[in-house]
């Protein structure tokens, strides 16, 4: 774990962006798509921790940002060069944009000052959508990911953060993936060596500490 004055330097709120990640009724909602991996974004408490931290986030001034992952009825601009998609295309429920599927589920609160960000296509939020460019106008040095999964979104989430030059940032209590363990697993053989691992708790902590 870093250092609370490292965390606390990374994490200065002029400079930090909190990214929820598929974060969405169809995703981790009672009626989800993916039931297993909706079940442990709870059971692990990951999703509230998640939005503990959009609370601490817009009690202490960190821009937050939604990004949902959605497709249109026809299909049209979806991928279908992987079998995650064509398997998708399958599922009982639809993540179809404009349905409650696609809404930010609870008990994750959207405030007025967020931004959602809805992508048709591809596997990560800021590869051809608007966040990169969101981040760069906001001033971001620092992403602070969460959401899921971890076997697909989230790490790609941090690679492309890396990759543009942001400072990425993972409360490893605040992402899941299927099965349970291989969510450790993943950030201790890969996340941990792109990312700076820490805890909700400690996130927290930053977010909500006198402004200088």
């Amino acid at each position: 774990m870093p250092s609370r004055e490292h965390l606390s330097t990374l994490l200065d709120p002029d400079g930090t962006v909190l990214l929820t990640v598929e974060c969405q009724q169809g995703v981790v909602g009672p009626d989800s798509a993916l039931p297993e991996l909706a079940k442990e974004a709870r059971s692990s408490g990951a999703l509230a921790n998640i939005a503990r931290l959009v609370a601490g986030a817009h009690r202490g001034g960190v821009q937050v940002i939604h990004a949902i992952a959605e497709r249109r009825p026809d299909g049209r601009g979806a991928n279908h060069n992987a079998r995650l998609f064509r398997a998708a295309e399958r599922l009982p429920v639809q993540q179809l944009s404009g349905t409650t599927a696609v809404r930010v589920a609870p008990p994750i609160e959207v405030a007025e000052e967020d931004f959602v960000v809805r992508r048709l296509h591809g596997l990560s939020p800021l590869a051809g959508t608007d966040v990169d460019a969101l981040l760069r106008n906001l001033g971001c040095r620092t992403l602070v990911v969460t959401g899921v999964s971890a076997n697909v979104a989230v790490p790609n989430t941090v690679f492309d953060a890396v990759n543009r030059g942001y400072n990425a940032v993972v409360p490893a209590d605040a992402i899941a993936g299927v099965p349970s363990d291989y969510t450790p697993a993943l950030i201790r053989n890969t996340l941990a060596l792109v990312a700076t691992i820490t805890a909700t708790d400690d996130v927290l902590a930053c977010f909500e500490r006198p402004r200088r």
